[in-house]
């Protein structure tokens, strides 16, 4: 398995803890850095604020975005992500708990790949995160970056 970064970004501790296991009890053994809030993310991605000087041609393999984030929210975060050379081809799962309709719209209508309401039970989140695993960092091809 490539051993390229996942970004997760996600606010709420207990769902930060459950993917984290659930991407250990799979075996992605990817480096996974974590973001708390759209800002933190947005400075991982362009090597700004607090990751100034990280090297923002280094793309994660993956982001796991949630919707419902501090300071600036997850389709924010995908409009600036999609709005940048750099990281506009970058997958993009929405992984959130958020059903609405309004909310899956605007999620594809901004440039995600996959939105994924999360499970509440932690089995059927093991196997979300699986499946997940399995499509975005084994069989997906992203396209090759300079």
């Amino acid at each position: 398995m490539k051993h390229e970064v996942i970004l997760l970004v996600e606010d709420n501790p207990d769902d930060e803890e459950l993917t984290l296991r659930a991407l250990k009890r799979n075996n992605i053994s990817n480096p996974i850095v974590v973001a708390r809030d759209g800002v933190e993310a947005l400075d991982y991605l362009f090597g700004t604020g607090r990751y100034a000087g990280r090297d923002a041609g280094l793309i994660p393999v993956v982001v796991l975005l949630d919707l419902k984030l501090p300071k600036v929210d997850g389709l924010e975060v995908l409009r600036r992500l999609r709005g940048d050379s750099r990281t506009r081809l970058t997958p993009v799962v929405v992984l959130t708990t958020s059903r609405e309709e309004r909310d899956i719209v605007e999620g594809y209508s901004r440039g995600c790949n996959s939105y994924i309401v999360k499970p509440v039970d932690f089995g059927q989140f093991t196997e979300a995160v699986r499946q997940l695993g399995i499509y975005w960092l084994l069989l997906n091809e992203n396209p090759r970056r300079g």
